[in-house]
């Protein structure tokens, strides 16, 4: 959908007595705990979103698979011990073609059917990704050998302001057709920070003959210096007034929540003013922000209104 005219007004903003949905679709993204406490924050934070029903909640992998039995344990936990559908990350980084197809075997058979399908970030100590000699060496190519080998729901990235390594716009596009191409059934976006990046990338994936669903990724922003860092690394641009918005802020959590808060509540609205439907949220293992966005956009336990 292109962006029309009469809808450039909406991308400023939204009245604060519009409507709240009732056609929104959201997911959830976790990481494995690395110690009791952060397990015991994680299930915390899985109960509580838990009664909003998403779609899926996916587990992420560390750099070189550092997490993945960590990862594992997490996914499998999720699909049994929880209402929601579980879906586990899986990368290329570090392992053969066997030892993936060992591993999305076992999910498999723990009943899990939904794989978020990455290349992965380089092995630790690496600056840049070598593929494993034996292994998937692309995500393309990982997205092709999990279908052959189970009829996997898979999702796959896509980066509305190109992934930094990619030579061009056009280059990555066409590589995003490839992954979809080769089975993938949805694209979930790497996090950004204004509606109209977001739309023009839909437009422009659309464009380039994409037509499976495209998630934007939403992140919360509760540390502004971390996510300058995160950002620098993944070539997201970082706009000045968001600078503005969280100076003086450092000392200050509680009010960086509120304004993190009203960030990311405002770019979920405009962007359903403008035709989206389904939410990704990095919870960041948080349930708090997460479920206050997911109130605004009108996504309620079964029951209440």
């Amino acid at each position: 959908m292109t962006i029309k005219e009469e809808q450039k007004a909406i991308l400023s903003g939204l009245p604060v007595a519009a409507p709240l949905p009732n056609d929104v679709n959201v997911s959830f993204e976790f990481f494995p705990p690395k110690s009791e406490k952060m397990e015991e924050t994680l299930w915390a934070s899985l109960k509580r979103l838990e009664p909003l029903g998403p779609q899926f909640v996916s587990v992420t992998y560390g750099a070189g698979g550092t997490t993945r039995e960590r990862t594992h344990n997490t996914v499998v936990g999720i699909q049994k011990e929880t209402s929601m559908t579980a879906a586990a990350h899986l990368t290329c980084v570090g392992s053969s073609k066997a030892e993936i197809d060992e591993i999305a075997d076992r999910y498999w058979e723990e009943g899990i059917r939904h794989i978020v399908a990455l290349r992965g970030d380089p092995a630790e100590g690496d600056k840049t990704y070598t593929p494993h000699p034996d292994g998937y060496a692309y995500a393309v190519d990982l997205v092709e050998g999990l279908k052959k080998r189970h009829d996997f729901e898979i999702s796959v990235a896509g980066y509305p302001e190109n992934h930094p390594e990619a030579p061009s716009e056009q280059f990555d596009l066409d590589y995003l057709k490839r992954k979809v191409d080769a089975g993938a059934n949805r694209v979930i976006t790497q996090y950004f920070f204004e509606a109209e990046t977001f739309l023009r990338y839909r437009d422009k994936a659309a464009a380039a003959g994409v037509t499976v669903p495209i998630i934007p990724g939403i992140l919360p922003v509760t540390n502004f210096k971390q996510v300058l860092k995160m950002s620098d690394m993944c070539a997201t641009n970082v706009p000045a007034w968001m600078a503005d918005l969280f100076s003086g802020l450092d000392e200050e959590p509680e009010t960086r929540k509120l304004v993190a808060a009203t960030v990311a509540s405002e770019l979920c609205r405009v962007l359903h003013a403008n035709g989206v439907k389904d939410f990704h949220f990095y919870t960041l293992n948080r349930a708090d922000l997460t479920y206050a966005f997911c109130h605004v956009l009108g996504v309620r336990p079964k029951g209440t209104k």
